[in-house]
């Protein structure tokens, strides 16, 4: 495996192989240095493709790459491989070597794997597709029962870093109040109105959802894409950049 990619700690089956790359150790140049994986953000093709290929020496097959929307959309990949990237935001396999793929630079990327290692699924999760119930749907497309579910939370902006409007905490606490604890106010206001900005906490609205739908097995969290410049892309930090990958499959 790659040094510089992240292989996740979890209690995974012997059979679940999981990893997220990092910026590093690719060919690129600025500002998509160096490991970008993403065709559409301004990069060279040539240079996308020479680092695809360089993920997918540590691959059993090509992945799967998504035309993520930030939806709730959720695609099996047990039949035939499609011809060009679907539209979903989630990716379920239970077949050996089918690759689960998305592409994060602050969103947050959702790795599942079922204890008896029968089903994979990998899922990206901005606040959009977050709070539309991108992990509840993939939850229901694995199929199996949620406390059978691991999950692992991949490296996504920090709470310290994701400054959000009302609009945004509304769009989550009207499902859950609970999700009220992830938001603390970044801007106040005066004492007779509310904050006028939220800093919100992906990771922990990740837990709430999980939790809700009854998978409580969820580990990782705590990397920040944002005040790491030098592991990790941000689209909010620097506009133009790259994107990280975060994949699972079955041996």
């Amino acid at each position: 495996m790659h040094p510089d990619w992240i292989v996740p700690d979890w209690p995974a089956p012997a059979n679940a192989r999981a990893l997220s790359t990092t910026r590093a150790g690719g060919i690129g140049a600025a500002p998509w240095d160096s490991f970008n994986l993403a065709g559409h953000v301004g990069d060279d093709p040539a240079t996308v493709a020479e680092n695809r290929r360089i993920l997918r020496a540590a691959l059993p097959a090509e992945p799967v790459w998504l035309n993520q929307v930030h939806g709730a959309g959720v695609i099996e990949l047990d039949a035939t491989p499609p011809s060009a990237p679907p539209e979903a935001d989630a990716a379920i396999a239970r077949a050996p070597g089918r690759v689960c793929a998305v592409l994060t630079a602050d969103c947050l990327p959702v790795l599942f794997c079922d204890l008896d290692g029968t089903v994979v699924a990998a899922a990206h999760a901005g606040w959009r597709g977050l709070a539309g119930g991108v992990l509840e749907a993939t939850v229901a497309a694995m199929a199996v029962p949620p406390d059978r579910i691991l999950a692992w939370l991949g490296p996504a902006i920090g709470p310290d870093a994701f400054e959000v409007g009302p609009e945004v905490r509304e769009a989550f606490v009207a499902r859950h109040a609970m999700a009220g604890i992830a938001f603390r106010p970044a801007w106040p206001g005066t004492l007779d109105e509310a904050p006028r900005k939220w800093l919100a906490d992906l990771y922990q609205l990740a837990r709430i959802r999980l939790a809700t739908i009854g998978v409580g097995q969820v580990h990782g969290g705590g990397l920040c894409t944002h005040s790491d410049r030098a592991h990790f892309f941000s689209y909010r930090r620097d506009g133009v950049t790259g994107r990280m990958a975060s994949l699972i499959w079955l041996d």
